[in-house]
């Protein structure tokens, strides 16, 4: 049997007593928050050079968010900000009270800091579902606004000398908003603020126009499947897809959204998706519950492959619409062969799917990469944030044991995951090629042995003349 090697990115849980508190020997010594609300997820990165104040070296950092924040974080990726090229620092959610109103991620330096030393970290994740539509719902035709409510203290775990926070809007239509930020065209600015506290906050909120609908995917299941003998790479993808947006006050009226199209303003709900493909790709298709779906587009030359997608309806706010795309590339633009005797190397996208300008976000994303029967010796890697993998068997037609498949779970993903790799590779022995054309062919030669035996049998009635 196969056998996986976790990937160092994979999300774990640490148990630590119960009255933990994170140790105070870092000082942030200068903070910047970037808050981005252009999409219709939330995307923060915090910019902070950090202070050994303790008499030891020390590599372990503690980041705070509350705890009804915390399940909806993704993508969490800590850089050293002076040296981007650099691997990330791991990281790590860690449980030591489930019923606390906080919990902690913990951050490991790639070596101790020295006392008195500082480095420049660059942390960046994402918070899903932390928009809310205010009003929750509105007319066909009217404007959408959404509400953020965030802390303009950057929640730390630690003492802050001086910090601030920014926000980023999609439009400079904002009505409502708390406090006194400095405001320069779509950006808000928060602070300067100094000598803050660790634990502390002071509540804020905005509320801003959102002109385009919240797409959101609540599963997809995403099969990637290889074959060696038809040097063909075949994906599946199944989406459970919905809008988190507005929902409509009044009935949906066929004959406004017809008239409102031909103005072609903007809308908040989603009227198509563009799925960009790997060049090459061949035999696209869409399908939903009811069969194939007629309105899509397949684009493709020589730089790109563009599949439009355009479901039967539009989805607006709280509409949900499920529904499969698939397709075909050539198995020589993905895998290569290895040093070693039967080795393997395959790279494919961990994420593809619709790419939109307001973005994209997956509560739950389970890629399962189908490898040919008799694969051996699987390890894989990736920098998306894993919460299981597994290696199971996958039975299809004509095989004999069942093809070797891996199976990963990841949680709060959104689009720009498009840009990772998944790296896997494995042993694939020449008997294993072998195994389905032997299986093949001794089940035709049994077919034919079966009938030869049976045309032989004397199945007559009473005894034969002489």
């Amino acid at each position: 049997m196969a056998e996986s090697n976790l990937s160092s990115t994979l999300s774990s849980h640490s148990i630590l007593p119960s009255n933990f508190k994170p140790p105070q020997v870092f000082k942030n010594v200068n903070l910047v928050r970037n808050v981005n609300l252009e999409k219709g997820y939330v995307k923060e990165t915090i910019n902070v050079v950090i202070e050994n104040i303790d008499a030891k070296p020390q590599d372990e950092y503690y980041l705070p968010f509350d705890a009804s924040v915390v399940e909806n974080v993704g993508g969490l990726e800590v850089r050293d900000k002076k040296d981007a090229s650099k691997p990330a620092f791991k990281s790590e959610l860690v449980e030591y009270d489930p019923f606390s109103p906080t919990q902690f991620y913990r951050i490991l330096l790639s070596k101790p800091l020295a006392p008195s030393a500082q480095q420049t970290l660059s942390i960046t994740y994402h918070l899903l579902s932390s928009l809310a539509p205010l009003p929750a719902t509105i007319g066909q035709q009217d404007k959408q606004y959404l509400k953020h409510t965030f802390s303009t203290y950057t929640p730390s775990a630690y003492l802050t000398s001086n910090q601030k926070t920014k926000l980023k809007f999609p439009g400079v239509e904002i009505p409502e908003f708390t406090g006194e930020p400095e405001r320069q065209g779509t950006a808000f600015t928060y602070g300067p603020y100094d000598n803050i506290p660790a634990g502390s906050e002071s509540l804020a909120s905005v509320r801003y126009e959102f002109t385009k609908p919240i797409i959101h995917v609540t599963l997809l299941e995403r099969d990637v499947e290889i074959s060696h003998w038809g040097g063909n790479l075949a994906t599946e993808e199944r989406y459970w897809l919905t809008n988190k947006g507005a929902a409509l006050s009044n009935q949906f009226s066929r004959v406004t959204y017809v008239s409102s199209n031909y103005y072609n303003g903007p809308s908040v709900a989603i009227k198509e998706l563009q799925v960009p493909l790997k060049v090459g790709s061949l035999n696209p298709y869409f399908t939903d519950d009811i069969g194939n779906v007629s309105t899509s587009r397949f684009r493709s030359n020589s730089r790109e492959a563009m599949l439009e997608l355009k479901p039967r309806y539009p989805i607006f706010g709280n509409w949900a619409f499920p529904f499969r795309i698939g397709w075909d590339a050539t198995l020589s633009d993905f895998l290569r062969k290895a040093d070693r005797d039967h080795g393997y190397v395959l790279k494919v996208p961990f994420l593809e799917g619709p790419k939109m300008s307001e973005g994209v976000s997956y509560e739950k994303v389970v890629l399962r990469v189908v490898l040919p029967e008799g694969a051996t010796d699987v390890q894989f890697h990736t920098s998306v944030p894993l919460v299981s993998s597994s290696i199971s068997l996958h039975r299809t037609f004509m095989d004999t044991l069942g093809r070797t498949t891996l199976t990963l779970t990841a949680m709060n993903v959104v689009d720009e995951s498009r840009d990772v790799d998944l790296v896997v590779t494995y042993q694939y022995p020449a008997f294993a090629a072998y195994r389905k054309p032997i299986a093949i062919f001794a089940g035709v030669m049994a077919v034919f042995v079966t009938a030869w035996v049976i045309g032989s049998l004397d199945n007559s009635i009473g005894k034969t003349v002489q």
